[in-house]
This record gives C-alpha cells, sequence and structure tokens, in this order.
C-alpha cells in the first residue's frame, strides 16, 4: 500500500466514528494548547521584565544598606547601617566610573487632596532622579538642587496619583498632603509602568530627598542609592570602585564582610528570569503529562479497535495485505489523532494565549519553539502508543481473524 492509502483507510475509519476520535484527541489537543500557552505566558512574562528594565535603563547599579549575606542567611536591606550625607559625597567625588550617585529612599505614604485620598510609594531622592530613571514630564517641572539643600515641600507625582486625586484637573500648582505635611504639586510624570514587576512607577511621589528624611520619615540613613555608569562596559570596574570607597568610609577592618551590596540591573533581570524561566518549566512539564494522558488514551482505543475490527484485519490478510501493511494502517491511524489533535491544540493555544492578554491583561509571547516543540511531542506520542495495538493487529492469525465474530 502507498503512503496516501494508508491516510486515506485511517482517515475514513476514524470518520465511522467521529465522537469517540474526538475524545480520543480531547487528551492531546488540551496537552499542546497548555504546553503553548504556559509557555507563551513564560516567554511574555520574560519579554515584560527585559523591556521594563531596558526602559529605567541598563547602566545602573544598587547599592543596598545590609549584608547580603552573614553566614549563609540573607540579610534584609536595612538591617546594617544605612548611608549618610558623608557616604554619598564621598561616593560622588571619588568615583571616576560613575557619571552620578544618588540617593533613593521610599516609603508608603497616603495622600489627600480635597476630601480624596490614595495611598502611594513616595520616593525621596535628588534632582537627577528623572534623568537617571528615564523618567519624563508631562506636565510641570522638576525640582532643584536648590529645592534639595533647603528641605522643600515640592514633588512630583504618577499619573496614576494624579487621576486618584484629581481626575481630570491640571494637579501642578495645588497643594496635596503627604502624611502630615502639605507639598506643591510641580510636575507630572509620564506613564511608565511596572519596575520589573514590583515598584509602580505611574503609583508613586517624588520629593527631595532631605524633606523625606528631615521631614516626612524622620530617618538620616538612605537605605539605597543608585549609580549612573559612564559607560555600561565600566560595570565592573565601578562595582570594584563602590566596594573600595565604601569600606573605606565604613572604616571596615579587611577580614570583615561589607554592611552593603552592590546589584546591577543586569543581576536584576538574570535573576528575575531564570525564576520565570524555571517556572514556565514547570508548568509546561505539567503540561506536557496531559499529552502522555492522551497518549494512553490513543492507545486504549486502538486496542478496542483493533477487537472491533478483528474480521477486517482477516480479511485484508486473506486478500493479500502483509502484517507489515496492517501495522502501519494502525499506527497511521493512531498518528493520525494525534496530528489532528495536535493541529487542534495549536488552535486552542494560541487563542487561549491571546485570550489571557485580552482578558487578563497578561503579557504573552508565542514562541514558534513552543509550537514545534508541542506538535513534534504530539507526533512522537501517537506513534510510540500505537506500536502496540498495530503490532497486536498485525500478529492476528488470519484464519482467527476471518472467524471471530
Amino acid at each position: 500500500m502507498k503512503w496516501s492509502e494508508f491516510l486515506s483507510v485511517s482517515i475514513t475509519a476514524l470518520m465511522a466514528n467521529k465522537i469517540r476520535a474526538l475524545l480520543t484527541m480531547l487528551g492531546i489537543i488540551i496537552g499542546v494548547a497548555a504546553v503553548i500557552a504556559m509557555i507563551s505566558l513564560g516567554q511574555g512574562a520574560k519579554k515584560a521584565v527585559a523591556d521594563r528594565l531596558s526602559a529605567m535603563g541598563t547602566d545602573l547599579l544598587y547599592i543596598r544598606a545590609g549584608s547580603a549575606h552573614i553566614r549563609g542567611v540573607m540579610m534584609a536591606v536595612g538591617m546594617n547601617r544605612g548611608f549618610d550625607e558623608k557616604d554619598l559625597k564621598k561616593l560622588n567625588s571619588e568615583s571616576t566610573s560613575t557619571v552620578k550617585i544618588i540617593p533613593e529612599i521610599q516609603r508608603s505614604q497616603q495622600l489627600v487632596y480635597g476630601n480624596k485620598n490614595w495611598n502611594s510609594t513616595v520616593i525621596g531622592t535628588a534632582s537627577e532622579y528623572l534623568k537617571i530613571r528615564n523618567f519624563a514630564l508631562a506636565e510641570g517641572d522638576n525640582f532643584t538642587e536648590r529645592d534639595v539643600h533647603a528641605l522643600a515641600r515640592v514633588a512630583i507625582i504618577g499619573p496614576t496619583v494624579a487621576e486618584n486625586l484629581f481626575g481630570e484637573a491640571n494637579p501642578v500648582g495645588k497643594m496635596i498632603r503627604i502624611g502630615r505635611l502639605r507639598f506643591e504639586v510641580i510636575g507630572v510624570t509620564t506613564t511608565k509602568g511596572l519596575s520589573g514587576g514590583w515598584l509602580d512607577f505611574d503609583d508613586m511621589v517624588i520629593i527631595p530627598y532631605t524633606t523625606a528624611q528631615k521631614r516626612v520619615f524622620g530617618n538620616s540613613f538612605m537605605e539605597r542609592l543608585v549609580a549612573q555608569l559612564k559607560d555600561e562596559s565600566m560595570m565592573n570596574t565601578a562595582y570594584l570602585e563602590i566596594e573600595k570607597i565604601l569600606r573605606s568610609s565604613h572604616r571596615l577592618r579587611p577580614d570583615q564582610d561589607n554592611d552593603f551590596f552592590i546589584q546591577s540591573q543586569a543581576d536584576a533581570a538574570a535573576a528575575r528570569e531564570e525564576t520565570i524561566k524555571n517556572f514556565t518549566y514547570l508548568l509546561a512539564g505539567v503540561a506536557l503529562v496531559s499529552l502522555i494522558v492522551g497518549g494512553i488514551g490513543i492507545m486504549n482505543i486502538m486496542l478496542v479497535s483493533v477487537t472491533e475490527r478483528t474480521r477486517e484485519i482477516g480479511v485484508r490478510m486473506a486478500v493479500g495485505a502483509r502484517r507489515r501493511d496492517v501495522l502501519m494502517q494502525f499506527i497511521m491511524e493512531s498518528v493520525t489523532l494525534s496530528l489532528l489533535g495536535g493541529l487542534l491544540g495549536i488552535a486552542v493555544g494560541v487563542l487561549s494565549s491571546y485570550g489571557l492578554t485580552e482578558f487578563f491583561g497578561w503579557s504573552t509571547f508565542i514562541a514558534p519553539g513552543a509550537v514545534a516543540l508541542s506538535f513534534s511531542f504530539a507526533f512522537v506520542v501517537g506513534i510510540f502508543f500505537g506500536i502496540y495495538p498495530a503490532r497486536k493487529a498485525s500478529m492476528l492469525d488470519p484464519i482467527e481473524a476471518l472467524r471471530y465474530e
């Protein structure tokens, strides 16, 4: 028999029991769709994190107070001493690989305007913050170095804060209350979105760090500094340079661990991508189990089909069909079930991915590799779970098969 005849006979046999064939393919459809949807969800999350980190700038180093590890235990930020003005001035004056190093102090605070209130993140920082973080202003102006020295009560707000406190009105020039203090809104930032999944840069208030320390938070230390490099290629140089300056400033002995740790955007991106990748593989692995279960269903139905068509197999052998022809016929039926299920699963998986984006707002990215992997696996499942029933059919004795009824 030719391959076209094998395919024709297989489709005819499947069409004779449409509902049974569809139910048999259901496991393959669900498995393929789940693999594609899960991988596209993971790839979308990975791409979204990369885009957000790129938008914030890839030439940044974060210097955090506290030891990264003490006796194998991860320490929280702020458990050791923070940074003070002396550290900040020393870093800016002695570091040759950075453009500017600024503080970033943040707390959650209640904001009030008129009869409206909103809980948001307040960030105390320097006037260079907007430039370093790649922010743009939609309305108003940035605060100045003079405002920092004067402990001025001025604020720049994100679009989410503006919408919730002021609605359609222009916030610039209006007064809001942060905690118990009144601040003048001097600017509104453009939409920027999430910072890699944690901080929402649209839902924040930026104020001078001196004002934040002495008037709002009552804290003389800075838990985090942000350094902008002169060039991305100077990352390692800047790391060693900052470490040397801070160890000297904090008077640490050679045998003492750092009471701070330095992290780059690349480190943060790599850690998050690794987490997302592992989670994606876990979900895809669970989804592949559905394909295996679907394959078991195919084998079960093919065994039933062999029993039902025993007399037909005997007739085929009696008129000249070889055992190899019978073997290939039943393998072809199994593969056809898997491939049809795979094609339908791809369609369902692609639609599910778009649905996750449309209805839930989740980032998805349909990777061609995921489609090829799931379809290939469906093909392998069809062959693997079709071999045993096909071999059983081909090993039937023609005389016994003709007597079977």
